[in-house]
C-alpha cells in the first residue's frame, strides 16, 4: 500500500464523515440518551470479553433494539469499541459479543484484510468517535486462509480480486509453513498479529489501544492472542 495514497484516502474519508450534517435531536429524544459504554480500552475489553461469555454459554442477552433505542440513536453514536473481522457469516461481531445496536464499529474483510476503506473506517472510529479500543479478530476455518495455502501448496492462479486476499496473507502463511501441527491455525494467528501490529504502528491510531483475539468455531469462545 502506497502510503501517499494512503493518506489522501484516509483524509478524504474522515474529513467527508465529519463533515457530514450532524442530526437535530428532537425534545423527546434529547432528553434521554442510550445506554452508559464503556470509556476506556481496559473497560471496553471486559465488557466484549463477558459478552462473549454469555455467548458462547447460550446467556446472551439480545440488548435492547427497541424502536425508542433507534430513535435516541438517530441523534448521535457512541459504539466503544472497533471489531476488524472476517466477513465469514458465522462469526458476526454484535452477536459474538451480545452486542446491539450503537455499540460497536463492525469493519468486515476477508481475511481481515486491510485496505485504504478499512484504514480510513478505523480512522473514523478512533479520531471521530472517540472509540478507545480496536479489536482484530481472526478465526479457525478461515476460507480466506484455505485459499492462500492452496494457492502456494499448488501454484495455480488466483482468479481476480481474489489475488489481494492471497497477497496479504501469504506472508504470514510462508513465515509458518514450517511449524508443527495445523498450518491452517498457525497462518491465521500470524495474519491476525500481524494486522494488529500494522494498525498499532500506524500513527493514525496512537489513541487507542489495539488488540487481537481468535474465535473458536466449535466453542463459541473468544480468546486473546499474544
Amino acid at each position: 500500500m502506497a502510503s501517499n495514497r494512503r493518506a489522501f484516502l484516509t483524509a478524504t474519508a474522515v474529513g467527508a464523515l465529519a463533515a457530514a450534517p450532524a442530526t437535530t435531536p428532537t425534545t423527546a429524544t434529547a432528553a434521554v440518551g442510550p445506554p452508559p459504554h464503556p470509556t476506556t480500552a481496559p473497560a471496553a475489553l471486559a465488557e466484549l470479553l463477558d459478552g462473549n461469555r454469555r455467548y458462547a454459554t447460550d446467556h446472551s442477552r439480545h440488548p435492547d433494539e427497541s424502536r425508542r433505542l433507534r430513535h435516541q440513536l438517530a441523534v448521535a453514536q457512541h459504539p466503544f469499541a472497533v471489531i476488524v473481522g472476517c466477513i465469514d457469516s458465522r462469526v458476526p461481531p454484535e452477536l459474538v459479543f451480545d452486542q446491539g445496536l450503537g455499540d460497536l464499529l463492525c469493519i468486515r474483510t476477508a481475511g481481515e484484510v486491510l485496505d485504504e476503506a478499512v484504514l480510513a473506517s478505523i480512522q473514523y472510529g478512533v479520531e471521530e468517535l472517540r472509540i478507545p479500543l480496536v479489536l482484530v479478530l481472526g478465526h479457525e476455518r478461515c476460507g480466506a486462509v484455505a485459499a492462500t495455502l492452496a494457492h502456494l501448496e499448488t501454484g495455480a492462479p488466483v482468479p481476480g480480486h481474489l489475488a489481494l486476499l492471497v497477497d496479504e496473507i501469504s506472508p504470514a502463511a510462508r513465515r509458518t509453513r514450517a511449524l508443527p501441527g495445523d498450518w491452517a491455525e498457525h497462518t491465521m494467528r500470524a495474519h491476525t498479529a500481524w494486522v494488529r501490529d500494522a494498525i498499532r504502528a500506524d500513527p493514525a491510531f496512537t489513541s487507542a489501544h489495539v488488540v487481537a483475539a481468535r474465535f473458536d468455531l466449535d466453542t463459541g469462545l473468544v480468546s486473546m492472542l499474544p
